[in-house]
């Protein structure tokens, strides 16, 4: 039987488009709270909005930049009691840039992925675990990616950021252990209807070209693989689940409407 989800309170980055404002509608339909964040305000907003009238459950949005610590510190101490007792976290905020090979690079976009990817998992985490392991209570969602198990041109360092964030999954269930904390990794593959592609690539147009070809996934897809890992029974934890269309066998293996395997990026 799946646990009710009603009024527990969600806190989920990158909550402002894709995913992340997947998960937000998804847990809203159940009854739980939600606490938004993202970097652009406007569009926190007019989602939390949406579903507070929808669905008739309290949200909060905070205009949040995961890659700064004092910032991640700061919004979470400062919560009010309404809204301190976090009973889920969904580790979605993430991004790749680029397809470039190491030797082409732009560091910067490398900082960049570090610091989201990575470091802003972290002091996110960092900062809202103490309150559940004082509930000795809780679940941590990461999203990870295919590439947290591959490796593909261009890849480089986003992949690399994704095996971290495997790591670290794997290692932060280990520090829990004996604890009432569940950890979860999701790792989806190609996702069409979300920014990720325009962002890499800084084109909306080669990201339409490119999923055109082949049936993706959508946002919907892993909202929907995450509200079951949460919704199980308290003494199961799904350690994780590796998410692909019927048209992907690898980050770098997609099969095309014209019947070629093309090998590409996730």
């Amino acid at each position: 039987m799946a646990l009710s989800l009603k009024n527990k309170i969600v806190f989920i980055t990158g909550a402002s488009s894709g995913i992340g404002a997947s998960c937000a509608t998804e847990f809203a339909k159940l009854g739980a709270n939600l606490i938004l964040t993202a970097r652009r305000s406007e569009k926190l907003v007019t989602l939390a909005n949406e579903l507070t009238k929808l669905y008739q459950i309290n949200v909060l949005p905070i205009t949040l930049d995961v890659r700064n610590n004092t910032m991640v510190k700061d919004s979470i101490t400062n919560l009010s009691k309404q809204w301190q007792n976090i009973d889920i976290l969904i580790n979605n905020a993430g991004l790749a840039l680029t397809t470039d090979t190491v030797e082409m690079a732009n560091t910067d976009n490398w900082d960049n992925m570090i610091d989201v990817n990575i470091k802003g998992l972290l002091y996110v985490t960092r900062s809202i675990l103490p309150i559940m392991v004082k509930n000795n209570s809780g679940h941590i969602v990461n999203i990870g990616s295919t590439a947290s198990h591959d490796c593909y041109p261009g890849g480089n360092v986003y992949s690399a950021t994704k095996h971290a964030v495997s790591a670290l999954t794997k290692s932060l269930r280990l520090d829990l252990l004996g604890k009432a904390i569940r950890v979860s990794e999701i790792d989806p593959g190609a996702i069409g209807d979300t920014e990720f592609s325009q962002v890499r690539w800084n084109s909306e147009k080669k990201a339409q070209e490119f999923y055109s070809t082949f049936t993706s996934l959508s946002a919907i897809d892993v909202a929907d693989a995450i509200i079951y890992c949460v919704s199980r029974e308290l003494h199961v934890n799904i350690a994780e689940i590796i998410l692909t269309s019927i048209d992907q066998a690898s980050s770098n293996h997609i099969f095309k409407t014209n019947g070629a395997v093309k090998k590409t990026v996730k």
